[in-house]
């Protein structure tokens, strides 16, 4: 079925960016190409989306894993696409979380090009939208940036990809925004990757 063919090719596109990742950190390169790239810091669990919602400001998800498949909450949630959302709560079998199309929700982002860190939130108004905030005005934005997770939290590892800017404006001449494009598709997500850090596990 085309669901199937969805999840091979999922799996398959994580497991070629593992064995990417594994064989140049053996020749002692970092792997900035992979894209997430896997963290060692972390476990990567499969998981199919039960329901999703998408027309609400609070949109939220829930997954078919649970505690006893090791996720807790604070997990990310990610595809080969980029980020999808963070775990808020578990019970057995299940998973619930936030996505990025709710207002709830910051991610902490990196810009490529100056390597500079932005709070991403949904601009509530579409399933690709976002907005990069609190940016010096005097930081220099390439055209089409694109922006990974920074990698300062334990809930995602560092670049995976976020979006790619589509412009930007001063907000009350302090601060400049970015208009962001999304990589991740809303529309019709059915196969995720849950990432739990490694240190939540054994302090669990």
């Amino acid at each position: 079925s085309a669901q199937n063919d969805s999840l091979i090719s999922e799996n398959a596109a994580l497991r070629r960016s593992l064995s990417e990742y594994q064989q140049l950190e053996a020749k002692g390169i970092e792997s900035r190409n992979s894209a997430p790239r896997l963290d060692r810091n972390f476990e990567y669990l499969p998981a199919t989306v039960v329901k999703m919602s998408r027309n609400s400001a609070h949109n939220y998800i829930i997954l078919n894993k649970g505690s006893e498949d090791g996720v807790l909450p604070q997990s990310g949630i990610i595809t080969s696409e980029g980020v999808v959302g963070i775990v808020t709560a578990v019970d057995r079998h299940h998973s619930y979380g936030l996505t990025l199309m709710n207002y709830k929700l910051s991610i902490g982002a990196r810009l490529a090009s100056s390597g500079v860190l932005t709070p991403v939130v949904w601009d509530g108004r579409s399933r690709d939208g976002a907005i990069a905030k609190d940016i010096a005005p005097h930081v220099a934005i390439a055209q089409n940036d694109t922006l990974y997770t920074s990698g300062l939290s334990t809930i995602f590892p560092a670049d995976v990809p976020v979006g790619v800017s589509r412009g930007s404006k001063l907000v009350d001449g302090s601060t400049r925004q970015l208009d962001v494009r999304l990589f991740q598709s809303f529309s019709s997500l059915r196969y995720v990757t849950v990432t739990i850090f490694k240190d939540k596990l054994d302090i669990a």
